[in-house]
């Protein structure tokens, strides 16, 4: 993947290519306002057209700007693109923890906005389904004529293209995209340093490694107050799927993941026993927290603070700097320390957190659109020089000023005279701390990164084998209604018996019953579909 600077920088001469880049070969009719084939055979181009004088806009409002904010009319980066075009924009917001039933209602009702921002991959029915019944519109044409930025980003970085476009051909989102690999890798593996000091530990590397670790930490007493009342571990089957910590030390997932092109189902794979019956073990050890299935965010975070708690995976930002602000002062020895991915042996290369630089996160224009030629113009402007800059940095002067050439928050971000937050800080004036239809720029996480145990943790993290992960693969709407219910009672099985199994309420010689039962419940067609679905991106252009 290229730095984002080259992206936005590099010579215009590519938008060239991208006519035959976008429109692809899926013989699909172009939306209203596309280009027509008259534009390839010489006839005049398409008129010079203005941004929108208004447009509706439903996108769900992000938890930081939530806490300062009722609307993304309120962010400084919006209140200046609409002194730069004009447009006035009425953002509908869905309530808190509704999105995704407001969004299936709003596509079921037909009264559509005129641009949704949402994360398409959650859709029931997938992109080429919305756009053969007509509930958003076909962009490639609208991009090859009216969106000559995000033109150039997809025609200069191809596999950008590949990820945005669906089996069928259709690009449907003007896409959220990670600009730089850096951005990719945001959650991993820490453990309290201090405490390694004190039990004479150094960072482990391996499964032994972190078993003879996490004894140091119930036995030695590292937090010092006289009491057995460490916690080495704590084990989430949340950060389990998100991560593969432990897991992947196996050479699988926990989930669907991709080994060398065959789509393969982890939990049905004979090394999982192995992976339950070493938690189970731990588990019974006192190794892991013995209330882990019942621990929320708030008795996490208790847990930490009161200087209870050894390793668990958590986030550079909301964990590492966090925890480590909110405890230093009742411990002044804090410290986190992020940990390489754990192998069987030493010097082996395993599953990781990673994100891909598109997941599905994208504004799509709807069919009521009255607009969509200005609209697509309206939204490209974040995907040029000066848009790219005013939603990931926001007001030159005000929450940044460029020193030598790089963009540097000010203090209004870095240390909020109002006390806030550095995530709530930055959601008043841009985007780049959660997503919208951008390309996020790697100088915003070197800059949220304040300290080095951040940084450091990130790049440890960044050597984990990322070669399994599944792309964003697009079913269609056939196969999934076919297999969207299996999968839900197969989510709900497997981690009932996750559970039971590190809890011992369930022998692991019982793991032939719970492959058995799997199978029973349809996860070889859930993995026959998934296999098409790869099959189907890897044979995109």
């Amino acid at each position: 993947m290229k730095n984002v600077l080259k992206v936005l920088t590099a010579s215009a001469a590519a938008v060239s290519l991208t006519t035959a880049l976008l429109t692809g070969c899926s013989g699909n009719e172009a939306s209203p306002g596309a280009s027509t084939a008259a534009a390839s055979k010489g006839a005049a181009p398409a008129k010079e057209i203005g941004y929108p004088k208004s447009l509706t806009y439903w996108v769900s409002l992000n938890p930081n700007a939530a806490a300062t904010m009722k609307s993304y009319n309120e962010i400084a980066a919006y209140k200046e693109m609409e002194k730069i075009t004009g447009t006035k924009v009425d953002f509908q917001h869905p309530p808190v923890g509704q999105e995704a039933d407001q969004f299936n209602l709003m596509l079921a009702s037909g009264k559509l906005p005129d641009v949704i921002e949402y994360g398409w991959g959650g859709a029931a029915k997938g992109p080429d389904s919305l756009i053969k019944e007509k509930r958003i519109l076909r962009l490639n044409e609208l991009i090859e004529q009216h969106a000559p930025n995000l033109a150039k980003v997809l025609a200069e970085n191809p596999e950008f293209r590949k990820l945005v476009t669906t089996d069928e051909g259709n690009i449907y989102v003007m896409p959220f995209l990670l600009g730089d690999p850096v951005l990719a890798v945001v959650n991993g593996p820490v453990l309290r340093k201090d405490w390694l000091d004190q039990v004479g530990q150094q960072v482990p590397t391996t499964l032994a490694e972190w078993e003879t670790v996490l004894t140091a930490f119930r036995d030695q007493d590292p937090n010092g107050n006289g009491k057995k009342d460490e916690i080495p571990y704590l084990f989430s089957i949340a950060d389990m799927d998100f991560n593969h910590l432990f897991v992947g030390a196996w050479g699988i997932g926990s989930d669907f993941y991709n080994d060398g092109g065959t789509v393969k189902y982890g939990p049905i794979e004979p090394p999982f026993k192995e992976f339950l019956a070493t938690m189970a073990r731990w588990y019974k050890e006192g190794l892991i927290d013995q209330d882990y299935a019942t621990t929320d965010g708030k008795l996490k975070d208790a847990k930490v603070t009161n200087n209870q708690l050894g390793a668990l995976s958590t986030y550079p930002g909301s964990g590492i700097s966090r925890y480590t602000s909110l405890t230093k002062a009742g411990t002044p020895g804090f410290q986190l320390v992020g940990a390489p991915y754990p192998g069987l042996q030493a010097g082996d290369k395993v599953m990781g957190q990673y994100t891909m630089p598109f997941t599905g996160i994208g504004a799509a224009i709807t069919t009521s659109a009255q607009h969509p030629e200005e609209i697509i113009k309206w939204l490209d402007y974040k995907y040029g020089q000066e848009g790219h800059m005013l939603f990931n940095f926001g007001i030159e002067g005000e929450s940044y000023k460029m020193d030598n050439g790089y963009p540097k928050y000010t203090d209004l971000i870095m240390n909020n005279p109002d006390k806030l937050p550095v995530t709530q800080a930055m959601a008043k004036y841009f985007l780049a701390s959660f997503n919208g239809p951008i390309v996020q720029d790697k100088r915003y996480i070197e800059q949220y990164f304040t300290m080095p145990e951040q940084r450091e943790a990130q790049q440890v993290w960044s050597q984990a084998d990322h070669s399994k992960e599944m792309p964003l693969i697009t079913l269609t709407a056939d196969e999934s209604s076919k297999t969207s219910s299996i999968m839900n009672d197969v989510k709900t099985y497997r981690d009932e018996m996750i559970n039971k199994f590190i809890m011992g309420t369930e022998p692991i010689d019982n793991f032939g019953k719970f492959v058995d039962t799997i199978k029973g419940m349809g996860i070889d067609e859930a993995i026959k579909v998934r296999q098409a679905a790869l099959d189907r991106f890897n044979q995109r252009q």
